[in-house]
């Protein structure tokens, strides 16, 4: 497994900087709950609630949330000196034509001016507009480069050329892409078997968090599909559903942080082979 704890002297001082920033409690590994699914799908936090989430994941052990620029005007910067910001520059609705093709609606600059510790652009591989999302990737790798900022890539093999978006060699691929072109950190696919998944981070130039699945109420399903993820090498979670629309987010975001950053599996059972969130 690849962690953020590597020598990274190659790194500019404030790249480097930044990077330690967003894992708040142990080094090498991140628990990351993005906030940004409303520009695609609508309101699901509910406006007005999501100061108080952000203060509620801040205070129990999450390292960084995802939100779009105009969002991070409701949240109480004093929220940000207990987890890391990370601004999303990519969207797209449901509503789309192909809600596969993804658009830059920021820059590193205007995150910068929000008090960003990082950055994201999400990259789906094999949709009929790859070409422009990764060379958007590519544009924004180098602003990133230029204001020392880590650049987390958003990576899923997905599209009209996709037949198993799981597979693999299709994860590794995109991986490798992102690193490439200079990403710090990638958040992509579990692929659903623990030695399947330590191929690819056995590989993997750079950490790699695993995305949180869609909605469920099964909640030792998720932790076990965490906990299986973090056996496969992943250095941790981005997961938003199942954490912000639990219950208690709260208890909830604990309970994945002592996974995550203490390696706590006491108590869950492990999935059927290949099971993921559903």
């Amino acid at each position: 497994m690849t962690t953020l704890t590597a020598p990274d002297v190659h790194l500019p001082f404030a790249r480097r900087l930044r990077l330690n920033r967003l894992h708040h409690h142990t080094p090498g590994r991140l628990l990351i709950v993005p906030l940004d699914h409303s520009v695609t799908d609508g309101p699901v936090t509910g406006g007005s609630r999501l100061g108080s989430l952000v203060g509620e994941l801040a205070s129990h052990h999450v390292d960084a949330v995802v939100l779009h620029k105009g969002s991070v005007r409701l949240v109480d910067p004093e929220w940000f000196t207990r987890t890391s910001l990370i601004v999303h520059l990519s969207a797209s609705t449901v509503h789309a034509p192909d809600p596969d093709t993804k658009y830059l609606v920021a820059s590193v600059e205007e995150s910068l001016r929000w008090g960003a510790d990082a950055v994201s652009v999400h990259v789906n591989l094999g949709s009929g507009e790859e070409a422009r999302q990764v060379a958007d990737l590519a544009a924004v790798a180098d602003a990133c480069d230029r204001w020392n900022v880590p650049l987390m890539a958003m990576m899923y093999p997905r599209g009209p050329r996709i037949d198993n978006p799981r597979d693999p060699a299709l994860v590794a691929h995109a991986v490798q892409l992102a690193a490439d072109l200079g990403a710090d950190v990638v958040k992509t696919l579990y692929v659903g078997d623990v030695e399947a998944m330590r191929d690819v981070t056995r590989t993997a130039p750079v950490p790699v968090v695993v995305v949180g699945g869609p909605r469920t109420d099964d909640e030792s399903a998720t932790l076990a599909y965490v906990a299986d993820a973090m056996s496969g090498g992943a250095a941790g979670v981005a997961m938003g559903r199942n954490v912000f629309q639990a219950p208690d987010p709260g208890a909830m975001a604990d309970k994945l942080s002592d996974l995550i950053h203490n390696g706590s599996t006491a108590g869950q059972a492990s999935p059927a082979k290949g099971a993921v969130p559903a």
